[in-house]
């Protein structure tokens, strides 16, 4: 079952994905009311969305305009149903005002409260904070019942998986659990009470699987997600009050997105793309100007966004991997485009010299241990090979000897790029790569490295101590799944293996 999951995640970006589990559970909670499972008319909730969505697409459409940023359709639709979830349906047109309200609250906040182009509190929770705060109207969280949990358990579980976030929201689980059952036990409180009221009577789930998890607002790296999902956990489940004001869960994520603003200072970037070339075959450069120096780590990615024209299923935001070093002037990105390849990746094949687009933050954990005496195997399948490229051109510009053997994987020579790079990195470094052809009907005349598929016999014959050393694997899902067996097969622990982040190359 996790295969035929992960393949579909794999051929869906993260925002599509929560996009369609948002719609799964508007017509759910219809046909529940239509059922009369739902205390609700379904004409209300039909009403409601479509109230939330036309408003939020309105005002992001004029403020994206004003700002003169990309208007991301998606992230729109994604905060107008949430708000959809969590505000109780109104019964009337007077009180449909309140919804206009929200939603031009929820839009704006993108805009107006935030640094660098980058928004710093959720849409959602900052609208119904603000709407409660000033109108005295607060979010019911109805979401937050028994007929609803499982779709939102489903959904949110393959969000999880697919964003690599488990670290956050088990931290977070965790914690306000914790907390929920200190104040059961104090008050007296039975266990089965407590266990049904806070898993099928809250929107615990929902909260953690669709709110805290957004990208945009949590912290870059992992121990900075750990402690952002305890701090938004012990908030979600205290009853603490000051006066009139009270924690709710919008309040807990507000105060949780200004502590992830503080440790992480995200920001987007405007980079003007300066030069591309095809590098490889269907594989090309792109190289984009750096106005003021960018701090990160070989190895780490970045999302990226491109507006363009009538976006696919897999939307207009993509993660890639940096393919430069933090030692180089010139950001680069390194990209396999091939004829069923999404409308993102046609549409940058498209940008001319001096197009923009917009990138986050660099985030990832997929890089080189502080410890340089550790002996280390990479492996790359493909485009995989860029953040290998990161790490090692890094290494020859400063001059950093490290114990490193690459293993290169791809089906045939054309595919093989920033040879150039390798070569030297063997004479000054003697960092020594091992070429993998897979295509055995194509391997060019006097080909000096393997044929066939990477196994254990290879590792082997080509590292003799593997055993001592971190194995770093990068490239599809499927090729880092089969390596990884394949290096359990030759006994390294599962401690020694690290894995890039792979959201899916299409």
């Amino acid at each position: 079952m996790l295969k035929y999951a992960d393949e579909f995640l794999n051929g869906i970006t993260m925002y599509r994905l929560m996009l369609y589990e948002l719609i799964l559970l508007l017509f759910v909670a219809v046909f529940l009311s239509f059922l009369k499972v739902l205390p609700f008319e379904p004409v209300n909730l039909i009403f409601q969305a479509s109230i939330l969505i036309s408003v939020c697409w309105g005002a992001n459409k004029i403020f994206a305009h004003l700002f003169k940023a990309p208007a991301n359709l998606e992230s729109t639709y994604i905060t107008a149903l949430i708000l959809f979830l969590i505000i109780n349906p109104v019964r009337s047109y007077q009180e449909a005002v309140i919804l206009v309200v929200v939603g031009v609250l929820a839009m704006a906040s993108k805009y107006i409260l935030a640094t660098g182009k980058k928004h710093i509190f959720n849409p959602a929770a900052f609208a119904v904070f603000a709407t409660a705060l000033v109108l005295n109207y607060s979010a019911g969280w109805w979401i937050g019942n028994i007929w609803m949990a499982p779709f939102v358990i489903l959904g949110g579980i393959l969000t999880v998986r697919k964003l690599k976030r488990f670290d956050l929201v088990i931290s977070f689980f965790c914690t306000s659990l914790a907390v929920f059952l200190f104040f059961a036990v104090w008050r007296g409180n039975s266990f089965l009470a407590f266990f049904q009221k806070i898993f099928l009577e809250t929107p615990l789930f929902f909260f953690a699987f669709v709110m805290l998890t957004e990208p945009q607002t949590t912290p870059p790296s992992k121990k900075w997600k750990i402690l952002y999902g305890a701090f938004v956990g012990f908030l979600y489940a205290s009853p603490l009050s000051i006066g009139q004001f009270s924690t709710t869960p919008e309040t807990a994520l507000i105060l949780g997105n200004i502590f992830s603003y503080i440790v992480g200072l995200k920001k987007k970037l405007i980079l003007e793309l300066k030069e591309k070339k095809q590098i490889g075959l269907n594989i090309y450069d792109f190289i984009f100007n750096l106005k003021d120096k960018l701090s990160f780590l070989p190895g780490q990615y970045m999302e990226w966004t491109l507006g363009h024209q009538i976006p696919d299923s897999r939307g207009n935001r993509r993660f890639f991997t940096i393919a430069s070093a933090p030692t180089e002037k010139d950001m680069l990105v390194a990209i396999r485009v091939l004829e069923n390849s999404s409308s993102f990746k046609k549409a940058l094949l498209n940008l001319s010299p001096g197009g923009k687009l917009v990138a986050s933050n660099p985030d990832g954990e997929f890089v080189l241990p502080k410890d340089q005496n550790k002996k280390l195997v990479f492996i790359a399948g493909g485009i995989g090979i860029t953040p290998f490229r990161s790490m090692i051109k890094y290494l020859l510009d400063k001059s950093e000897k490290r114990d490193i053997v690459l293993f290169y994987i791809n089906k045939t020579a054309e595919e093989i790029v920033f040879k150039e790079i390798f070569d030297e990195a063997f004479r000054k470094l003697d960092i020594k790569t091992v070429y993998v052809l897979t295509d055995k009907e194509n391997i060019p005349k006097g080909w000096k490295g393997r044929v066939g598929h990477l196994g254990g016999d290879i590792i082997r014959k080509d590292v003799f101590d593997f055993r001592e050393r971190i194995f770093y694997i990068s490239g599809s899902h499927s090729m880092t799944e089969s390596l990884k067996e394949i290096l359990k097969g030759i006994e390294v622990s599962d401690n020694q293996i690290k894995t890039d982040y792979f959201p899916g190359y299409a």
